[in-house]
């Protein structure tokens, strides 16, 4: 039995990964740390068994220090971040404080712990992103733990920078670290303002289906519960210091999972009639095809190409590999979208 504090546990992958661990490590506490901004939803992780959400700051470095102290916390997990890229560029001073400063504020609050209060094991795990790597081109080998990072976004600038401020901690004071740099996330719980979920509910709602550019970015997809089993195995077998890529194996070009989507809420419509009385505003409603609702649109600045994950040491040194393959984890997705309406729909007419 042992008490995780999970960073950023409200917010889509940090609510999965809550849950992920609660159903297979069912002795165990959680304290979520989470700041419950716009991506964070406390009734996500409200109500479930032995966990306590705390609505804080992770750069209140003194409130950090307590929790790990007081709770005999000996494993962070930080999923805390600003990660939407289109809000990077339009406001990144909020990717600055929380990504790079929020970063550097737990490992203060851990080495004052860990290292100078309480000596022993711990583990500090950073949950990273691919978009430090920069972009591939078509014929480029995949990124792999030695690619030199090159990041293209304020947002990836600012997880690159909390990358190396990890990596310092361990090599500089001893703290005991592992980092992994994930692809795209989906799944189930992910804000609306996402690649799937927006264009599932557009779909659902009748609203244009956006396109950056030609549509022909590519980018490494990875089922959100596959990332948190690829996490749960670098807990307990990664060696501190070590960074791991977690990917998918799903390289796919933007239109062509836009054409998936359309395809998939098509057929669910097809299957159950009783979505039209639900959707009516949705193209499928009247038999049309949500393709129908593709746009194209100026592309976005600084729009890196191509993204794609060489996994081969998690696989070799963790035992990771994915579960699902993208039409599986696309056809769940979907249905938890269309049963979970009650979850999405407030947070669109907050928005």
């Amino acid at each position: 039995m042992q008490t995780l504090l999970v960073t950023g546990g409200a917010g889509f992958i940090g609510t999965n990964f809550v849950r992920y661990w609660r159903e297979r490590h069912t002795d165990d506490r959680i304290i979520v740390l989470d700041a419950l901004t716009y991506a964070g939803v406390a009734a996500n992780v409200s109500g479930l068994d032995r966990v306590k959400l705390v609505e804080g700051d992770i750069r209140d470095t003194d409130l950090v220090a307590q929790l790990l102290h007081d709770n005999d916390i000996r494993t962070l997990i930080h999923f805390a971040a600003e990660s939407h890229v289109d809000r990077s560029i339009s406001g990144p001073d909020a990717f600055v404080s929380t990504n790079i400063i929020g970063t550097h504020s737990l490992l203060k609050a851990a080495r004052s712990v860990w290292l100078d209060q309480r000596p022993g094991d711990h583990r500090f795990h950073h949950v990273s992103t691919d978009e430090v790597y920069g972009s591939l081109e078509p014929d480029d080998p995949a990124f792999s733990e030695t690619t030199a990072y090159a990041p293209n976004s304020p947002y990836s600038a600012s997880k690159a920078a909390s990358d190396h401020l990890v990596r310092a901690y361990h090599h500089t004071y001893g703290l005991n670290v592992t980092t992994s740099n994930c692809s795209n996330n989906y799944g189930p719980y992910q804000f609306p303002e996402k690649l799937i979920p927006l264009f599932l509910i557009n779909c659902l709602h009748g609203k244009p289906l956006p396109i950056y550019g030609d549509g022909m970015n590519v980018r490494d997809w990875l089922h959100v519960e596959d990332h948190c089993r690829g996490i749960e195995k670098v807990l307990r077998v990664g060696e501190p210091g070590e960074t791991y890529n977690i990917g998918g194996g799903e390289e796919v070009p933007n239109l062509v999972i836009i054409d998936r989507i359309c395809a998939a809420v098509d057929q669910a419509f097809a299957a159950d009639p009783s979505l039209a009385t639900r959707f009516p505003d949705a193209p499928a409603a009247r038999g049309e095809a949500s393709a129908s609702l593709k746009v194209f649109v100026e592309d976005r600045a600084g729009h890196d190409r191509r993204y794609a994950i060489d996994e081969r040491k998690a696989r070799e040194c963790l035992g990771y590999q994915p579960d699902r393959d993208f039409a599986q984890g696309l056809g769940q997705t979907l249905q938890w979208y269309l049963d979970n309406e009650a979850w999405w729909l407030p947070l669109l007419k907050a928005r």
